[in-house]
């Protein structure tokens, strides 16, 4: 199957529809024998001029003449020459003009010259009583009857030509009465202020019904002023439904050279030459008359579309016998794909997608390429660039995932997976995510080349909150814990302080009866330095835990200094890494102490290690004498508080064994010091603990209180991140925000998602939901936190969120407590579950930033298919204004009713054409009828082939060619009745074979 026009589809044309002829009837200025030269003007004419519309007033005659050229082989360039018959109204503008009307009659039949003179002859003049037709004879009778001084026949038929008018009402019962007239002649109305009908609005306001009726009459309007256009296609002053209801519509606006001398020929002023988008006939120019904006437009240059390097300018399939047409060019606009089931249609959108790197790996999507896998091995797919470039695919094709593709394709299992009902998949918000970072301009992207790299860097921030804030909750939750086990621990030290204190008298008593039979005053000066022996030693020991504990902070310096600090700048170094900063620059960034901690505890622990050697002395060896023959070590009355250990010690000794102690009861004496001593150092140690317990709840307050504040701090940092994805959706909602019908309706939302659920669940392991009250039973916390705590995660601010969570602890801890499943007797089992219990009530986890799509206040994944179908469509069509590559969509109707795609997708396709090549695969009228596709390309299927593939045959080329548009009609469902419907509100009738 081949067109017998052009297979390219509808592609822009130059058209001149207003040229005179030399010979023509008024202000013929060519002079003789200038049909030569006006000819080769045409010729040469730049751009090249492929339709001419030959200008005559009344009459037909030079139009005749120029065929007759054509006819003998000039004018090879110009593929239509129609008749352009030029009248007069009566009606007359400011200047005192009469408006000039236009008759463009089709010159398809093989009888158009005598049909269109006999319509001609339709039309009448009277004057002085006399009525004359339109034809040669009476304008000639006209003539010299107006001016009986003329008798040359020539001038006769100017005169009478300058004289005849013809009324509207004539025209109107003329082609009431002449069925030809109805499906063959356009009429065209001047629309400039010299000879035009805004002169007639110029005259004055009495004569706007006059002007209105006369533009409603005409299918075209003549003008090359961009305002006109503007007016005409409702643009203007009026709306599209004001011009519909006061003038009949929108109009095309065409523009001639009207040239009625050589220099002039196709040399309109200012270059506004008319482009006319379709096959040089006369069914392109009805097809403007109905889509006057896309198919019409007077410019120095016709509309572009697509960049070159970005419209696929053929495909050629070669080594496939199944492959009939071996290449067939393809539009720059709007393709549409169609034909039976089984005829090919998917094959070719496949064979393209294949051609530019875009074929699916996915076995399970039953794609041409899939299915016909073992049958076309050795054949390979061409595709020719309209820049000139090409590439040749082997077929299979080898598919490389992470290669750029040169077109993007929306197969139709595709498009199923991405709007099925299942919900949003990872597929389509990977989509969603693609839209909104190309719509970021370059500099704004940060040199990354993805929207999670690009969130990832403006989100850093709030995540560190968090991150920063969840570290301090920890910490912080661990001393709450170490604190109340101390207040809790106050009841059983103050029992034990009493324990000691009771131990203590008893032990001292029991000392002094021990030693007393010695002598009153030695036994008391015994007694005393026991006492202070106590005393000391429980210095030393003092002294003993201060050293380890320097020693301690000793080794803490040291790892902090050689790995924690460098550890620290480390993580912010890599955290940071785009900053730029040089090696030195980091340098800068080295973490130290204000002065040298290493040097401040050494000169503590050589003070701590001279204060213990001054506590203990030097040891003193026993001596082996009686003790009688010993020396005191400490004089008697001497004081004792300077004494060291050793000192006192050999003292003690040496007064034991003078009182008479024997070696049983110097035992029991020793045991007792030491008893008293140990007491004595667990008392101190139990008033500290006391001290400690004591002021626990007041550290505790403070502790909750930072734990509230980080808390806090973590929802500051969700409201970063969510304030950098509304700043990343900015340039999309603004642009959204201004469109009409459903992408109006569709929004970008940010917000926190909170799976309380999981909150719940969690919680509810922790506690044994067989006691208490509260909480017994599952179910009950997810109730109450939904109640008291999801509102606020969800929507509150920080300083909300974390009085919800006081409040809820506030008035929930102890239920908690009173559930737990450690029990409190086991302290280390208890407070490793208070633990867990703290670090469950303040987690986020169960809350994440959510980003996506909603239409009209609804989540993408809760709308129907069809509905998601149409969102998909209009992200690809309207929203996605960086992606530039062809778009091929194999049939985008599935699921979608016929009005929304009328509704929602028409204009969405025809606004998409003009920046980027669309290919669609459809079996609906409207997608091809009323975007009024560029090329249309009718699939067939031969014979079923037994273990082969059937021959697969494309007709092409625009719906100005009446061979595709019957069938269009014949295949597709509502094909006549969409292209009827279309042309009968502008009373245009569309030929068909």
């Amino acid at each position: 199957m081949t067109s017998t026009a052009d297979p390219r589809g509808s592609l822009w044309r130059r058209w001149d529809p207003h040229i005179h002829a030399p010979g023509t009837a008024l202000n013929d200025q060519f002079g003789a024998n200038a049909w030569e030269p006006y000819l080769d003007a045409i010729e040469q004419a730049e751009p090249r001029i492929e339709v001419l519309g030959v200008t005559d007033y009344y009459s037909i005659d030079t139009y005749e003449v120029a065929i007759g050229y054509k006819a003998a082989g000039r004018l090879p360039d110009v593929g239509l020459v129609f008749p352009n018959v030029e009248l007069r109204l009566p009606t007359a503008t400011a200047r005192d003009h009469p408006v000039n009307i236009h008759l463009l009659v089709s010159p398809e039949a093989t009888d158009h010259v005598e049909q269109t003179r006999r319509f001609l002859r339709t039309l009448k003049f009277e004057s002085n009583g006399e009525s004359y037709a339109c034809d040669r004879d009476d304008l000639i009778r006209l003539g010299k009857a107006h001016d009986t001084s003329i008798t040359d026949d020539s001038a006769a038929l100017r005169t009478g030509t300058n004289q005849f008018k013809v009324t509207v009402a004539n025209l109107r019962d003329s082609f009431a009465k002449s069925a030809w007239a109805q499906d063959n002649i356009l009429v065209a109305v001047a629309a400039g202020s010299n000879d035009g009908t805004s002169g007639v609005q110029a005259a004055g306001g009495s004569l706007e019904a006059t002007r209105q009726e006369i533009e409603r009459f005409a299918h075209v309007i003549f003008a090359g002023a961009p305002k006109q256009r503007e007016f005409w296609l409702g643009d203007g002053a009026l709306s599209r439904e004001e011009l519909a209801s006061k003038l009949d519509g929108p109009k095309p606006c065409l523009h001639g050279s009207d040239a009625h001398s050589l220099a002039k020929v196709g040399k309109p002023d200012n270059d506004r030459y008319t482009w006319i988008k379709g096959d040089a006939t006369f069914e392109t120019l009805r097809q403007a008359c109905l889509e006057p904006r896309e198919r019409a437009v007077v410019a120095t240059d016709p509309p572009s579309g697509a960049l070159p390097h970005r419209v696929i300018k053929e495909i050629a399939v070669s080594g496939a016998t199944w492959f009939g047409n071996g290449a067939i060019p393809l539009s720059p606009g709007l393709v549409a794909i169609i034909g039976a089931r089984g005829s090919g249609k998917t094959a070719l959108a496949d064979l393209i997608a294949a051609g530019a790197g875009a074929a699916s790996d996915d076995a399970s999507e039953k794609t041409f390429l899939q299915r016909a896998r073992p049958h076309i091995g050795g054949s390979s797919v061409a595709l020719t660039w309209a820049d000139g470039s090409s590439a040749t695919t082997t077929l299979p094709p080898a598919v490389d995932p992470d290669a750029a593709t040169g077109v993007q394709y929306l197969s139709q299992q595709f498009v199923e997976r991405l709007c099925s009902a299942e919900g949003m998949t990872d597929e389509l918000l990977t989509e969603i995510e693609r839209v909104i970072f190309e719509a970021h301009g370059y500099e704004d992207r940060l040199g990354t080349s993805s929207f999670r790299e690009l969130l990832d860097i403006r989100a850093s921030h709030g995540r560190n909150l968090r991150a920063h804030a969840n570290q301090a909750i920890a910490s912080l939750s661990d001393q709450i814990e170490h604190e109340r086990s101390a207040r809790d621990q106050l009841p059983a030290i103050t029992a034990d302080q009493a324990r000691l204190t009771k131990l203590l008298d008893e032990d001292k008593k029991a000392r002094t009866a021990l030693v007393v039979t010695g002598g009153e005053a030695r036994s008391k000066r015994l007694e005393a330095v026991n006492a202070e022996l106590g005393v000391r030693q429980g210095a030393v020991d003092i002294a003993r835990r201060r050293e380890q504990s320097l020693v301690e902070l000793e080794a803490a310096i040291a790892d902090m200094t050689a790995r924690r600090l460098p550890a620290l700048v480390a993580d912010l170094q890599r955290a940071h890494a785009g900053a730029g900063l040089s090696s030195s620059d980091w340098q800068a960034f080295e973490l130290k102490f204000s002065g040298d901690p290493a040097d401040v505890v050494a000169k503590h622990l050589v003070e701590l290690h001279k204060q213990i050697a001054d506590l203990t002395g030097r040891p003193i060896p026993r001596p082996t004498s009686p003790a009688s023959e010993w020396p005191p070590f400490i004089a008697d009355g001497a004081g004792l508080g300077t004494e060291p250990l050793s000192t006192l010690k050999a003292e003690s000794a040496r007064l034991g064994q003078l009182i008479g102690l024997d070696g049983a009861k110097q035992k029991q004496l020793t045991a007792l010091n030491d008893k008293i001593t140990k007491n004595e150092a667990a008392l101190a140690a139990a008033n500290t603990a006391a001290t400690n317990a004591a002021g626990a709840q007041a550290r505790i307050n403070v502790l909750a209180g930072n734990r509230k504040a980080s808390y806090a701090s973590l929802f500051d940092g969700f409201a970063s991140e969510q304030a950098e994805l509304t700043k990343m959706y900015e340039p999309l909602s603004t642009m959204l925000s201004s469109q009409r019908g459903t992408l109006g309706k569709l929004s970008f939302n940010v917000r926190r998602v909170v799976d309380v659920g999981a909150w719940a669940a969690r919680g509810e392991d922790l506690m044994d939901l067989r006691t208490g009250t509260t909480f017994r039973g599952r179910g009950e916390l997810l109730r109450v936190a939904t109640d008291t705590l999801l509102n606020a995660w969800e929507s509150g601010a920080s300083a909300d969120v974390a009085d919800a969570m006081a409040a809820f602890r506030n008035d929930h801890d102890q239920h908690i407590i009173e559930q737990a499943k450690a029990p409190q007797s086991n302290a280390t089992a208890f407070r490793a579950w208070a633990n867990d219990v703290a670090a469950w009530l303040n987690s986020t986890d169960h809350i994440s930033v959510s980003y996506g799509i909603q239409y009209d206040g609804v989540d993408i994944e809760q709308l129907s298919p069809g509905t998601r179908g149409i969102v998909l469509l209009l992200l690809y069509l309207a929203v996605d204004q960086t992606d530039d590559r062809p778009l091929i969509i194999d049939q985008p109707e599935e699921n979608l009713d016929p009005k929304s795609i009328f509704v929602e997708l028409v204009g969405r396709f025809v606004e998409t054409r003009h920046r980027r090549q669309i290919i669609i695969v459809t079996h609906n009228a409207n997608l091809v009828v009323n975007t009024d596709a560029d090329q249309v390309i009718v699939a067939s299927a031969g014979a079923h082939v037994p273990g082969g593939l059937p021959e697969l045959t494309y007709l092409s080329g625009g719906l100005e060619n009446p061979l595709v548009r019957d069938e269009v009609c014949e295949i597709l469902e509502g094909g006549r009745p969409a292209f009827e419907e279309r042309a009968r509100r502008l009373r245009i009738r569309l030929m068909h074979r």
